[in-house]
């Protein structure tokens, strides 16, 4: 009979043992793969599977890119590094805390935020859009100024400013500490002179103001999902998550409000994801524009302006 142990037994020996049979980076990526299939990890903040979780932790933990040369995988690692990764690996199993959080940083449209548990872990597919400079509305020039509705870290603003240098943009959030994360990006990126973070419930606090494109990645899910979510979205801020029965109590009151700080050539971008379907029960006869995208995801529609003030009974 074997004595080896099973993944599911390694992290119950200590780290100091641990470390000495990990040597190489590729021995460090294998086991933790294992750990993570044999815990049965949920993967949805950034990565897909066991693999690519124990990829983005190690790499993490030596602050390589991910398309660092393949040839370092056969590196022998300094005995401090091994002991990072397998105390992020021990607390990524232990805690069910997403990666992100652990490491403080999450990629979103190619670019690195601060992160931690103020604010959502950056996801969304809006990030495609943005790196298609939102070409779809504005083919021929910038949108002048952009509006980050709920904007949590900052990041869809901020990758925009990034991506069309002669945009102003304002990120807006109901949370003074989410907004303290996000003026962490704002520095972290050097945008300040046209980036601007401030406090507002909506549009609460942006009166008198109108914006080419608002775009916004508000909290949309319904009771039930969020019921239902793995331990990894309880590290969340709940108020970034869930909006009432059905996921729509902002997304209402957005649609109601929105055309007041559009241009009248501007346009609505928001994230509804599954609660795609309760927006089209709910507003069967607003012609949602429903956004696909290459690399997946889903429940993401477009209004214009002009489309908002036609829909405005409706909404009211």
């Amino acid at each position: 009979m074997s004595n080896a142990l099973s993944p599911l037994d390694t992290l119950g020996i200590d780290d100091d043992t641990l470390v000495a049979e990990l040597v190489t980076l590729r021995d460090c990526l294998r086991w933790a793969t294992s750990v993570f299939l044999a815990h049965r990890l949920y993967y949805g903040h950034g990565t897909d599977s066991a693999w690519d979780e124990a990829v983005s932790l190690v790499l993490g933990a030596l602050h390589l890119p991910h398309d660092v040369d393949p040839g370092v995988l056969d590196a022998r690692l300094l005995n401090v590094e091994r002991h990072r990764i397998v105390a992020l690996a021990r607390a990524r199993v232990e805690t069910r805390k997403p990666l992100p959080y652990l490491l403080g940083e999450a990629f979103f449209a190619g670019y690195p935020f601060n992160v931690d548990e103020r604010v959502l872990i950056p996801r969304s597919p809006i990030a495609e859009l943005i790196e298609h400079g939102f070409a779809a509305w504005f083919p021929e020039r910038e949108p002048r100024r952009i509006l980050d509705l709920c904007s949590g870290s900052g990041c869809i603003g901020i990758a925009a400013a990034l991506m069309l240098p002669t945009s102003e943009v304002i990120l807006s959030d109901v949370s003074p500490e989410a907004l303290e994360v996000a003026r962490i990006n704002i520095t972290r990126h050097d945008v300040g002179t046209r980036v601007k973070a401030v406090v507002s419930d909506l549009f609460e606090g942006l009166e008198g103001q109108r914006f080419e494109l608002i775009v916004s990645n508000p909290p949309y899910v319904d009771a039930r999902d969020l019921a239902a979510m793995p331990a990894e979205f309880r590290h969340e801020p709940a108020i970034a998550l869930g909006s009432g029965d059905d996921g729509l109590d902002l997304v209402r009151r957005m649609l109601r409000q929105a055309r007041e700080y559009l241009s009248d050539d501007g346009v609505l971008i928001v994230e509804v994801g599954n609660s795609e379907r309760h927006l089209i029960e709910s507003f069967p006869e607003v012609p949602f524009l429903w956004l696909e995208f290459e690399r997946g995801g889903h429940g993401v529609f477009a209004l214009t302006a002009s489309e908002l003030e036609t829909y405005a009974p409706a909404f009211a």
